[in-house]
């Protein structure tokens, strides 16, 4: 079953539901429910608050990791060392500078799609070198990198997600807009 879905136009009588379009009668908690997961509409909430918890839960995780590169830059260009990687001191400050730099970039909203698309091609050549699970001999080694492989896929989805769709409204890029 589906709901024709008209103009955001107020007519007299009745309502536009904020932040959908769609004028009705009514505003009833089942009509805001159907809009928002028949796809015809975002809650301005969602969209003012979602897209700023999202840029933080998927800026921590790069934040921490280049900030413990930092605190242990022996530790790291073991690990680096051990997957038969050249020039460690080069690719360890890289990397701490590649996370720390775009992850506030995502944090804060400022170059959000630039910071973003840093981060996904940093991806790349991180989890197919240190998470390649298949060349691993332990089978416990295989599979913690092979969840460690997915994760990073997933965190590129919502990087992707970041570049399509921008910051969101409570951003550096987006101040001053009347949002």
């Amino acid at each position: 079953m589906t709901r024709p879905v008209s103009q955001p136009t107020a007519s007299p009588g009745r309502a536009v539901l904020p932040g959908m379009g769609t004028p009705v009668a009514k505003v009833s908690a089942l009509d805001r429910l159907w809009h928002f997961f028949s796809g015809m509409g975002r809650p301005d909430a969602l969209v003012r608050y979602g897209t700023l918890a999202a840029r933080l839960l998927i800026s921590q995780i790069f934040l921490i990791s280049g900030v413990m590169k930092v605190l242990d830059p022996a530790g790291t260009a073991a690990q680096m060392e051990s997957r038969g990687m050249f020039w460690v001191p080069f690719f360890l400050w890289s990397a701490a500078a590649i996370e720390i730099g775009a992850g506030l970039s995502l944090l804060l909203g400022y170059k959000a799609r630039l910071g973003a698309l840093v981060l996904f091609l940093f991806l790349i050549p991180v989890t197919l070198t240190f998470h390649n699970w298949w060349t691993y001999p332990d089978p416990k080694e295989q599979q913690v990198n092979m969840l460690f492989f997915i994760h990073n896929l997933t965190l590129m989805g919502g990087l992707l997600l970041v570049m399509i769709w921008g910051p969101g409204p409570l951003s550096i890029d987006r101040r001053g807009e009347g949002s």
